[in-house]
């Protein structure tokens, strides 16, 4: 009777975990929350919110050139009668208003000359350039903003149409918008190839997975990502095979900084683990399963990761730390004793959730305190999960894809996207690039 009881106690104590589970508790997205605003893991600081003294602000500046001036004269008369046209103009004060041009489509015709000789009557035409094939057809500044409307702010087809109509009178249809992207696609190969040889050569990269529906049936949309690049890859996998077909991680040899996932920590490279997700599980623990041991490494955690944030941290206090973060372990680990095997039972025996935690920060200690150790080493897994987030506003705004192909496409154009962004070079004028066959590349450092 004793051992059901706390079969069932542990039962309810689990279900209760999950129920009361949310993003500051478990790696559940924000997303799921909720109304209430979830709990911050940041520290107060005590400043006001809103830029801080010495942040540059930004403001609308009058501009040198303007594009029309308007002149307003004074006009009439002076109380004492005197005609204001007649008196000389001593001062201008200026005004600007700053807003957006007639907006319409720009027509460009071509007329090739046609000619006949008159000694064979042979007929001779002049060529008309590689880029208009048709009588009529959209341009590459309306195929670049229909991209960017699409796989930049996840602006659906039959939408992105209908924006663009609204602005210009006319407007390009779902075929043709599609038909867009595979073009960008097929132009944006060179580019893939070059961002993953550039990201081989990097110390460190982050990975991240999130799920992706094409045609309602549940894939993955991966990110491989540094300060300098991005490359987002789509497959039916959520492990190996994905990895794989992106054609990076598995000839990798940096350190990848993921969030436990199995497959990354079994690919042959060194590791370093998301603290972030660690402090949402230990939090979880000790709200919701009163585990002491995890809310002290929990406390304990963010004081020493704010502590070298503000460099203060000192080589005997990393030190203290370590071996403060091996007690509270074995702490977790004597109060979670590992579940006996049943009799009869086969494969591995289920553990409860603390132990496992307890458990995988006594395995990966070092990949997980890999901060405090290498300065090159950030403290959580930020970078790829601000790359991937973009992933749930699409799932959102535009829902998913209508096939692998799809998803493929978007990945590719969105890889080009997000490095151009991150060197800091102009997206419009990269996506124009594309559609007039003269790609501007990001700075490739290999």
């Amino acid at each position: 009777m004793t051992a059901e009881r706390d079969t069932l106690v542990a039962e309810v104590q689990d279900l209760k975990a999950q129920l009361g589970a949310d993003s500051t508790t478990s790696n559940l997205p924000p997303s799921t929350d909720k109304p209430w605003k979830p709990q911050s893991e940041r520290v107060k600081t005590g400043r006001p919110s809103g830029g801080q003294p010495g942040h540059a602000g930004k403001t609308l500046e009058m501009s040198a050139h303007p594009d029309t001036v308007i002149f307003l004269p004074v006009t009439g008369r002076c109380a004492c009668g005197q005609a204001w046209e007649d008196v000389p103009v001593q001062d201008r004060l200026a005004r600007q208003v700053h807003d957006l041009p007639e907006t319409r489509f720009h027509v460009t015709e071509y007329l090739a000359e046609v000619k006949i000789c008159p000694c064979c009557t042979a007929r001779q035409q002049a060529t008309f350039p590689a880029s208009v094939p048709g009588q009529v057809q959209y341009g590459p500044h309306v195929h670049a903003l229909s991209t960017l409307l699409n796989v930049v702010h996840f602006i659906p087809l039959a939408r992105t149409a209908e924006i663009i109509a609204t602005l210009y009178g006319s407007a390009p249809s779902d075929g043709t918008i599609s038909l867009n992207l595979n073009v960008a696609a097929e132009r944006l190969k060179g580019f893939e190839a070059q961002v993953k040889v550039a990201l081989l050569a990097e110390p460190v990269l982050y990975a991240d997975e999130t799920g992706s529906k094409v045609n309602g049936k549940l894939q993955w949309l991966h990110i491989l990502t540094c300060a300098s690049y991005t490359l987002y890859g789509h497959h039916r996998s959520r492990g190996h095979d994905a990895l794989v077909a992106m054609g990076v991680l598995p000839d990798y040899r940096g350190t990848l900084m993921h969030d436990a996932w199995r497959t990354y920590l079994s690919l042959p490279m060194d590791h370093a683990l998301c603290n972030a997700h660690l402090l949402r599980e230990l939090r979880g623990l000790h709200e919701h399963f009163q585990q002491e041991w995890a809310g002290e490494l929990r406390s304990a955690l963010r004081c020493v990761y704010h502590l070298k944030k503000s460099s203060t941290l000192t080589a005997i206090g990393v030190e203290a730390f370590k071996a403060h973060f091996d007690t509270l372990v074995a702490a977790g680990l004597v109060s979670n004793p590992a579940a006996e095997r049943a009799a009869g039972q086969r494969g591995l025996v289920k553990q409860s959730r603390a132990r496992n935690v307890a458990l995988r920060c006594q395995r990966y200690k070092r990949e997980m305190l890999r901060f405090l150790d290498d300065d090159r080493m950030p403290f959580d897994n930020n970078l790829a999960e601000q790359g991937i987030r973009m992933m749930c506003g699409k799932r959102k705004i535009s829902g998913g894809f209508r096939s692998e192909r799809g998803g493929d496409v978007f990945c590719r154009v969105r890889s080009y996207v997000a490095t151009l962004h991150k060197q800091g070079m102009n997206v419009w004028d990269g996506l124009v690039s594309v559609f007039t066959d003269n790609v501007h590349l990001p700075v490739f450092l290999t």
